[in-house]
């Protein structure tokens, strides 16, 4: 296969099926939307059927667990896709919203309209939900995208790509509005981080190699986060039974996700009673803990903590654990070794709450609850494209309006500037 030619030929189709889903109508949207979302629930055993295909190849390949977690689907999993993309139908539509006008002297009237990006490549490895929410967001965000998702989930991905179509097809949009890249060739992802002519905006889900290969040498605006180095801070002001419940979740309910909790803080005066109780929860869930002198001292099972094991993304039965003065240590901590993710304070103090708030520079921060819930269907997007640790162009989970821009429109009655 000549890779550039294929690449430009799929660049062509979406670039022309883009300008029709711009225009597209909201109904026709939440129509395409819904048939997809009820082919999905339709097709499950097929769908499940090719995800064993690839979790077989992939296991037999050597791939570690937290990759085989993303990979794998499960009937629930296939549910909540299909639910995800009812939740995105049921949301606002933002495309042609029109807000922040106000006169001018001259008598003109300016505001701005939310309309598509246009184009989006998304590159991602594993997950093959994210084909679903990329290609549902897309769809009622008026864009068109390219999809290149890993060669470990080429089944799956090839299946849940003909639903989509026949979804699309149903409603009378383009099938060339989501197009999934066929071939596993890297060679692909080069061509396309480069296409500057058909494609808009780049937005890489995967491993920190490959989002450093893409921020490095796409030609494109990327919109990424390169990992999730969570944070849970348990502040002398904590209740401890809520303590103990929020970091199970972040920390145990799923280690391969990048809102999973990598990093445990403590704060010292509650360490002698606090740390043991978490401790050993962490400990009877499989965790092993990576601490400072102070964590070793009152968890025996804990193994000494490196300077980097503050810096890393385990995705593993891992966690690092510190024990800190209080909440003006525990924000310069994050704030130093964090990956701008989501981090947690557990407190009944308001007054640390609102500090906590305001001085952790994260995409989300969060008070007594869970890191696991930084999520585009747990916020209410119905999914998410990705979650940005990027301050520009949009941060935190992206739903719709993330994949949108402003323009700015001037109403006037025949008015001519003097």
């Amino acid at each position: 296969m000549d890779i550039k030619h294929y690449m430009q030929q799929l660049g062509e189709q979406a670039r022309a099926a883009s300008r029709l889903m711009a225009k597209a109508d909201t109904n026709t949207k939440n129509e395409a939307l819904r048939n997809i979302a009820a082919l999905i629930r339709q097709h499950e055993k097929a769908l499940l059927a090719a995800n064993q295909q690839d979790l077989d190849a992939a296991k037999a390949n050597g791939m570690e667990a937290a990759m085989l977690d993303r990979l794998a689907l499960s009937a629930k999993s296939v549910a909540t896709m299909a639910e995800g993309l009812e939740q995105i139908a049921s949301l606002p539509d933002p495309i042609g919203e029109m807000s922040n006008f106000k006169y001018r002297p001259s008598g003109i009237q300016i505001g701005q309209m939310r309309v598509p990006l246009g184009v989006i490549g998304i590159i991602y490895e594993a997950r093959p939900n994210v084909t679903v929410d990329a290609a549902g967001l897309c769809i009622k965000s008026g864009n068109a995208c390219i999809l290149r998702g890993g060669s470990e989930a080429i089944h799956c991905n090839q299946a849940l790509a003909k639903l989509v179509h026949q979804g699309l097809q149903q409603a009378g949009l383009p099938q060339s509005a989501v197009l999934v890249v066929e071939t596993t060739d890297r060679a692909a992802v080069g061509e396309l981080i480069t296409m500057k002519h058909y494609v808009d905006v780049i937005v890489p889900r995967g491993g920190k190699g490959l989002i450093e290969r893409i921020s490095n040498e796409a030609r494109i605006p990327v919109i990424k986060h390169l990992d999730g180095n969570c944070h849970v801070y348990v502040d002398d002001e904590a209740d401890l039974d809520k303590a103990v419940r929020i970091l199970e979740n972040a920390k145990t309910q799923r280690l391969g996700t990048c809102n999973t909790a990598e990093s445990l803080l403590v704060a010292r005066s509650i360490a002698n009673t606090a740390l043991p109780k978490l401790a050993d929860m962490l400990t009877a869930k499989g965790i092993e803990i990576r601490g400072c002198d102070e964590t070793r001292a009152l968890v025996p099972q804990a193994i000494a903590a490196t300077e980097e094991d503050y810096y890393t993304e385990y995705l593993a039965a891992i966690i690092s654990c510190k024990v800190v003065s209080g909440v003006d240590e525990a924000i310069e901590h994050i704030n130093k070794h964090s990956s701008q993710h989501t981090e947690a304070i557990v407190t009944e103090n308001y007054t640390k709450a609102r500090q906590f708030l305001r001085e952790v520079d994260s995409s989300s921060v969060m008070v007594n609850a869970s890191t696991r819930f930084a999520d585009g269907f747990e916020y209410g997007f119905g999914a998410e494209i990705g979650i940005s640790t990027d301050k520009l162009h949009a941060r935190g989970p992206v739903g719709l309006e993330g994949l949108t821009s402003l323009k700015y429109v001037v109403l006037g009655d025949g008015h001519v500037r003097a």
